[in-house]
């Protein structure tokens, strides 16, 4: 079987292979170049301290692009694993017939569905795991220097969490192609499941695989101008962007609207009077003249937050949570093979 397995895989595998090896002369091509910049970066700080600042957002410009693209499309391996290698597994077999010549034989339905899967399954492990690793490799002195790994795309990009979303992309795959018995549907059907999956993952169960940290952030008129943006489309008196001080690389994930200090939720009319006509004092700073009307206000916002220690905490239940639901999603499809297709 593993022999027939292989036969049957072949030219994915070595297509795989070949993109890999791509991959990876462009990702030690750029990891260098990073690490020189980096040294640079590094030379600028030591010389004149007031110089770091500047020198770490070129640094910053210079590669934040470039790596986000390559995270993004890293994320994308999962997809097309699912889609290409997962859905015509036993989609396409069904479809042609041709799984009733080996159910002929002496190997059981299970065993034959068995072997494809841990196959297939641990190939795409190699292949996801690996560009991850070059990658976490290629930018690490970027996320050492701008803290900034808990960002959705960076976190599912680096380290180990891409190989479990491999593994349950392929498993996905395998059986929506197994319950579908067509493989066009069971591509398209495997694609749109896990792109979605991709997106809801990290916002709505992420933040809870362990409890936040909480912390009340006084809104100092510094404090807001180190903010991203303030505002939002539906008017809310609401800030993003904020960092902790004392907490550098924090993973932020919930801020709430600017409160008062008796607790109450800031009024739309007065954020309103410093968004659009603050006081002319001339202030410097990004918001400028609306960061010191708000300051004035004696607000603070309440925050929730995960330490940039746990990021390793995250990374390993985040992997085991995608690798249960792939471990369940085969388990699945063995039992409905065995039971339900004919």
């Amino acid at each position: 079987m593993i022999w027939l397995t292989w036969r049957q895989f072949r030219v994915q595998a070595l297509v795989a292979a070949a993109a890999l090896a791509v991959i990876a002369a462009y990702l030690v091509y750029l990891g260098t170049d990073i690490r020189d910049a980096h040294d640079a970066y590094r030379a600028r700080c030591a010389g004149r301290a007031a110089d770091c600042p500047a020198a770490l957002a070129q640094f910053r410009s210079d590669y934040e692009n470039t790596l986000l693209f390559l995270a993004a499309g890293l994320q994308l391996i999962p997809v097309v694993i699912g889609t290409f290698w997962g859905a015509p597994l036993i989609a396409r077999e069904l479809e042609t017939g041709t799984h009733r010549l080996v159910w002929n034989q002496s190997v059981t339905r299970r065993r034959w569905l068995a072997v494809k899967l841990a196959f297939v399954a641990l190939a795409g492990a190699v292949l996801t795991g690996s560009a991850a690793a070059l990658l976490t490799w290629a930018a690490r002195p970027f996320d050492e220097a701008t803290e900034d790994r808990f960002s959705t795309v960076v976190f599912g990009a680096r380290d180990i969490a891409p190989i479990g979303y491999a593994v349950l992309a392929f498993a996905l795959g395998t059986v929506v192609g197994l319950l579908a018995r067509r493989t066009l549907p069971a591509m398209a059907v495997t694609g749109v499941a896990f792109v979605v999956l991709q997106f809801t993952f990290p916002n709505l169960v992420r933040p809870h695989l362990l409890p936040p940290e909480r912390t009340t952030l006084p809104m100092t008129a510094q404090a807001i101008n180190g903010a991203q943006n303030i505002g939002s489309i539906t008017g809310g008196a609401v800030v993003h962007g904020l960092t902790i001080p004392g907490a550098p690389g924090a993973w932020v994930s919930d801020i709430s609207p600017f409160r008062t200090a008796d607790g109450r939720t800031l009024g739309g009319a007065e954020f309103d009077a410093c968004l659009d006509g603050p006081p002319r004092t001339g202030a410097g700073g990004r918001f400028g003249d609306t960061a010191v009307c708000l300051g004035r206000l004696n607000l603070h916002v309440d925050i929730a937050y995960q330490p940039k220690g746990r990021y390793w905490a995250f990374q390993g239940l985040e992997t085991a949570v995608y690798l249960a639901l792939g471990g369940l999603l085969a388990g699945f499809g063995l039992w409905r093979i065995r039971h339900r297709v004919g």
